[in-house]
Parts: structure tokens; sequence; C-alpha cells
């Protein structure tokens, strides 16, 4: 079983994933609303929203994201209700991903040796996604 986090926005899909490919790196699949079918009634200003976008993490894992469309009753609401917790295979890309993703938002927790032995942080990037990265020596 894989897990693949997937995440709102408020027309900054688009945005946010060239973003985190600046990060990540991989290649970016983007579909906009004016591609689907049924969408030809969408306001102009939402056809060019994103309905589905997708970046590979490695090992078949992907995040994927889509933008609200206000005109279908769809309405986003950011909070600490969703963390995308990743796990590094090294301290010094723990620390690559910590400052690449953290770059212009909130840090919660500043990366640290952590009392459970692994090294810790978390934080909320410019786009109000949470973010945990979590380093474990003993790959545990």
């Amino acid at each position: 079983m894989k897990l693949n986090p997937y995440l709102n926005f408020d027309g900054q899909a688009e945005e946010a994933f060239k973003f985190y490919q600046s990060v990540f790196g991989g290649e970016l699949f983007i579909q906009k609303m004016k591609e689907a079918p049924g969408t030809e009634s969408l306001p102009e200003n939402e056809q060019n929203l994103v309905m589905h976008v997708s970046l590979p993490l490695g090992d078949g894992q992907f995040i994927m994201a889509s933008d609200c469309v206000a005109s279908r009753g769809q309405r986003l609401a950011v909070g600490n209700n969703n963390y995308i917790s990743i796990s590094p295979d090294s301290r010094a890309e723990a620390e690559r991903l910590f400052n690449g993703l953290s770059a212009g938002g909130e840090v919660e927790m500043p990366l640290a040796d952590m009392f459970w032995g692994d090294y810790f942080g978390s934080f909320a990037d410019k786009f109000g996604v949470c973010w945990m990265i979590n380093y474990n020596e003993a790959g545990k």
C-alpha cells in the first residue's frame, strides 16, 4: 500500500506545485478545468484552474492536488488538520527539504534532534500546507 497526499488549493495549485517541483525535482503532470468534459459552462476565471496536478516523489509515490471551483460550491478551508510527513534517507536531505519547503512559510518546530531519537521539524509552507520532516538514522 502507498499513501499519496492530495491537497486542495484556492487557485494556487499550479504555483504551489511548481514551487514543490523546485524542491523535489520531477516532472509535473497538470490538467486544467477547461480540458475536462462538461466544464464549458464554468466562468472564464475558472477555466484555467487546476483540475488535477501530480508530482512524483520517488518509489511510486506522488503528491497531488486540485483547485477548488467556487461556482461548483467548493470552498477551501486551510488549517492544521493535515500534514505531509516526509522521511528522507539522510540528515542532509532532511535539511535540504526543510529549508526549501519552509522558505517563505512559518516554522512551527525547527529541525532538531528530538527526545525520541529522530531529527524532526515541522512548518507550514507559504501556501498554508503543513509539513513534517522526520529523519531516523536507524531507518525505523
